[in-house]
């Protein structure tokens, strides 16, 4: 079928089915993806089109109004741009510069890291088109490259690693030596600065705030939204720049149509935004900003609740994110899966063992680098318990007595983060955002919590869940054995492991 074609044949579905709302978005979608796809493969060369691989799954239906999108998704395809490496998986970036492009009047974006240059050329195209935008950043990464190399010197380890990445990203013609012409192109920040974009971090209250200004989304004219897990840098969306063979922290990303969701978005924007750029040290970060209680918003079919952390001390556990996390796991009857980054709130975990008991599966998987630290609840699921350094057990730990073989790892590429912070609570409730499971996220970090009820939704977490599982390394790995018995040796206090 050739292009014409496609088109003629798509425009007569879509008027046949003009007086179905639903339908009309599914196929509209569709029409675009095959004629994007179809003038991708017309401007190729027939060796080219012949080395296209198919997609290994059929795209699920999406959500007229919360739309879902995995950077891993394995029904869709599209090539990295900054790498020119075809792959695997939706462009999350380009779905944040689509929001982006539909603004007409005001852009409210908050994000921990920015790195991204396309996103930064669109918010700069949209701030020359008299769109107010405004942007927020944790301080740490509110460095340019020029910035960057004067403090060479200054960099520690983890800082000289984000350099080099930074640097071969600005660095367009890798000749290794980067031009004030390639900084415009390719330097997010200094392209922001450069363009006159109000800019401000987490130390324009005149501090830090409490801990990370870890949110990660945008909203747009006051009634659309984009949250995500993902951070706006090439490891986050789409792989290292230095190599080949990553494809980014494993992220998800979530497209909403609903003014009252932008609305509470603007709210918490603006506690952190205070005067802004120049102004007084009014900014709120952490838990200097008003407590800020569950909302919850209806979207569409969708029951949406949407928290913001931190809570400060006063506020009582049940009363927080990691609370609400907390009390829908209690209400799971059927499945419980875990996809995180981090895990180590004992009350979650706690709510998990007496839904277990009651008859639920649960899976968790978590990231490599922290499944079995001493603090890890995935400890508590396997029944185990490591101590730390000082031969000290985490206070309230409680190993379940009736351990799981379902929680494990995930099998990633080198280099490469599971990043997400979701569940999925029997088929109909999906739980993410920016916010980890832990104490830090609860009490200090400025982040964003949606529990979503709607099995449309859900599906796209689901299908990302297996995904990840279906090559995950499950068990307590013999390392972790090998630890905690000896540690029953070095710590004579502690029992020993049955």
């Amino acid at each position: 079928m050739n292009h014409i074609s496609i088109l003629t044949f798509s425009f007569s579905i879509l008027f046949q089915l003009r007086k179905n709302l639903h339908q009309y978005l599914l196929i509209a979608t569709a029409f675009l993806a095959v004629s994007c796809q179809s003038s991708r493969l017309l401007s190729r060369s027939p060796n080219d089109v012949a080395s296209v691989a198919t997609p290994a799954l059929e795209p699920l239906p999406q959500d007229p109004y919360i739309r879902a999108y995995f950077n891993h998704n394995e029904a869709q395809r599209y090539t990295d741009p900054y790498r020119q490496i075809e792959r695997p998986g939706d462009n999350l970036e380009a779905e944040i510069i689509a929001a982006i492009a539909s603004a007409k009047t005001q852009i409210n974006l908050a994000v921990q890291e920015f790195r991204l240059p396309n996103i930064a050329a669109a918010l700069i195209d949209r701030h020359r088109s008299g769109v107010e935008v405004r942007v927020i950043i944790e301080n740490s990464y509110n460095q340019s490259w020029s910035d960057l190399t004067a403090q060479q010197a200054q960099l520690d380890d983890r800082a000289r690693s984000r350099y080099d990445d930074l640097t071969q990203l600005v660095d367009l013609d890798g000749d290794g030596n980067v031009t004030p012409a390639e900084i415009g192109q390719r330097d997010a920040i200094a392209m922001l600065r450069s363009a006159g974009i109000p800019l401000i971090d987490d130390t324009a209250d005149g501090s830090k705030g409490s801990g990370l200004m870890h949110h990660k989304f945008v909203s747009i004219d006051g009634q659309r939204a984009i949250v995500t897990s993902a951070n706006f840098t090439p490891s986050g969306t789409h792989g290292d720049i230095p190599d080949a063979s990553s494809r980014g922290n494993t992220n998800n990303l979530l497209a909403i149509e609903s003014s009252a969701v932008a609305a509470l978005l603007d709210r918490e924007f603006a506690q952190m935004w205070g005067d802004g750029v120049g102004g007084a040290t009014d900014s709120r970060f952490g838990v200097k900003k008003e407590e800020r209680a569950i909302a919850n918003v209806t979207i569409g079919d969708s029951l949406v609740s949407v928290r913001f952390s931190p809570s400060s001390s006063r506020i009582p556990f049940a009363a927080t994110t990691n609370g609400l996390i907390t009390a829908a796991i209690g209400r799971a009857n059927r499945s419980i899966d875990l996809a995180l980054f981090v895990f180590s709130t004992q009350e979650i975990a706690d709510a998990l063992q007496a839904r277990h008991a009651d008859g639920a599966e649960v899976r968790a998987l978590i990231d490599p680098q922290f499944a079995f630290r001493d603090y890890s609840e995935a400890l508590d699921l396997a029944g185990v318990a490591l101590p730390s350094k000082a031969c000290a057990i985490e206070p309230g730990n409680a190993p379940w007595s009736r351990p799981i073989a379902s929680v494990g790892i995930p099998e990633l590429t080198p280099g490469d983060v599971l990043h997400h912070k979701f569940a999925t609570i029997d088929d109909r409730l999906v739980i993410t955002g920016s916010h980890n499971w832990s104490e830090a996220a609860n009490r200090n970090n400025d982040e964003l919590l949606l529990a979503i009820q709607n099995p449309t939704v859900t599906a796209h977490f689901e299908r990302e869940f297996e995904r990840l599982y279906r090559t995950a390394r499950l068990g307590l790995p013999e390392r972790i054995a090998d630890k905690i018995a000896a540690a029953a040796q070095s710590c004579p206090t502690l029992a020993a492991p049955e």
